[in-house]
């Protein structure tokens, strides 16, 4: 089978948790490859809600090599608290969770450097977790990170912690914050060495050896294409390349070892945190899509700003990732309005823009043009196959498909596994659609 990027094609929150967990069966490796715990992917298995925020989506499935690369940053308690929780749910085999050896790694000080900046914005802010994710991909690009392959050397991670608590406490002393205590760091760091140096290892070269050997790889994304750092609505992004492009360099791997991009897009369009959003409802029925899409962070538990789907923002994700694949997710969340609206165009200045711009200066001016198409009254949830789907839904997702060039290969119709209609002749060579079913069949 081919080796796939799952991504978001929005701004995050699109459903990745579900997706990636439900194609795991059809392969040997799950890797995440950017991002930190700022992510929240979520997984329904019977009824019982699984959040992931570090350890990769196909971790549910024992036999799965679950990969995490060397584009996250790691923060080691989360880390470790992840895996406890997630014991106490499922059948969890440590030995195939793997860090890469050139992740970076979260220290307490980030967070507090990003509360305060967040905080010293006031209007301006971008709306972050405050986890330190930002502040530990500036480290890394500075080159004074701290990465997990330190803590296999205590020698090496103790003078690493101390020069940067030094710098860190000059920055503290001068805005009158609280200074770290460099030696206590270095105890507590030496405790996450013990506890995580046995699951660091080369994951490019793993990775390169399974692929090598036949495996079938799943890479999967975090936030969503429009909040990658370089391609999103800049500033009001996360701070890693969550575009496809972002698998190569956050795992090692060679571009050409990637078979296919499958775009996670939601039925509707979400935001959370600040940042321009054109399709954005301010009343009905936007408070009623909130409700029945549960539309709350997984990671922080904000509330998500709700619009119609924007097919300008997602045809530009669809571009820049090449995605020809999407996997639809929560269209059941529309079920019973009478009209549905689908952005078809932006128009900024009198004048009608060739695309997505990704400068909030422009984005938050432009007048959004909608396409009006009727509802469906037959709820999806229960839909088995596609000719169970209501023929409004289809024309609906036809809509959508035309405008943003790209064709739907799945649709999600309520939260658990077997809640999925598959596209046959579209999902064929993506993933092995018998193990799929086979791993989503109600009580699996």
């Amino acid at each position: 089978m081919a080796n796939i990027v799952v991504l978001g094609t929005q701004w995050g929150d699109e459903g990745k948790g579900k997706i990636v967990d439900l194609l795991t069966p059809s392969f040997d490796v799950v890797a995440r490859y950017q991002g930190g715990h700022n992510a929240g992917h979520t997984v329904y298995v019977r009824g019982t809600k699984i959040i992931l925020h570090l350890i990769p989506s196909g971790i549910l499935h024992p036999d799965t090599l679950c990969l995490i690369g060397n584009g996250v940053v790691l923060d080691p308690r989360a880390f470790l608290d992840e895996l406890a929780a997630l014991k106490k749910v499922a059948d969890v085999r440590e030995e195939n969770i793997a860090v890469s050896r050139a992740a970076h790694l979260i220290l307490p000080y980030h967070a507090l450097e990003e509360k305060y900046r967040e905080a010293a914005l006031g209007e301006k802010k971008i709306g972050t977790t405050c986890r330190g994710i930002g502040p530990a991909y500036e480290d890394k690009v500075a080159r004074r990170g701290i990465r997990a392959g330190d803590l296999l050397d205590l020698g090496v991670l103790r003078e690493k912690i101390r020069d940067n608590a030094a710098e860190k406490n000059a920055f503290f002393r001068a805005h009158g914050l609280p200074e770290i205590d460099a030696e206590a760091l270095c105890e507590d760091f030496a405790r996450y060495a013990a506890a995580i140096g046995p699951f660091v290892q080369d994951v490019g070269l793993l990775l390169a050896h399974k692929i090598k050997g036949g495996s079938s790889c799943l890479f999967e994304g975090a936030q969503g294409a429009l909040l990658d750092v370089d391609h999103g609505t800049y500033p009001f992004v996360t701070s890693s390349n969550s575009t496809a492009g972002g698998a190569c360099t956050g795992l090692g791997i060679g571009p050409a070892r990637i078979d296919a991009v499958l775009g996670v897009t939601k039925a509707y369009t979400t935001r959370v945190g600040s940042g321009a959003f054109p399709t954005e409802l301010f009343d009905a029925p936007g408070p009623l899509i909130a409700k029945r899409g549960d539309e709350f962070g997984a990671t922080t538990g904000r509330p998500r700003r709700c619009g119609w789907f924007d097919a300008v923002a997602v045809a530009y994700a669809c571009r820049i990732n090449g995605i020809e694949r999407l996997a639809f997710t929560k269209p059941d969340v529309l079920d019973g309005l009478d009209e549905i609206r689908i952005c078809t165009g932006y128009k900024y200045r009198g004048s009608l823009l060739a695309g997505f711009p990704t400068e909030p200066w422009i984005l938050d001016k432009v007048v959004p043009e909608y396409k009006r198409v009727p509802g469906w009254k037959e709820p999806l949830r229960g839909a088995r196959d596609d000719r169970a789907l209501p023929q409004a839904f289809k024309d609906y997702l036809r809509t959508i498909e035309d405008l943003v060039e790209a064709q739907a290969a799945i649709v999600s119709t309520g939260v658990e596994r077997h809640e999925t209609v598959f596209l046959e002749d579209r999902a064929r060579g993506l993933f092995d659609l018998a193990a799929v079913r086979k791993g989503a069949a109600p009580g699996a």
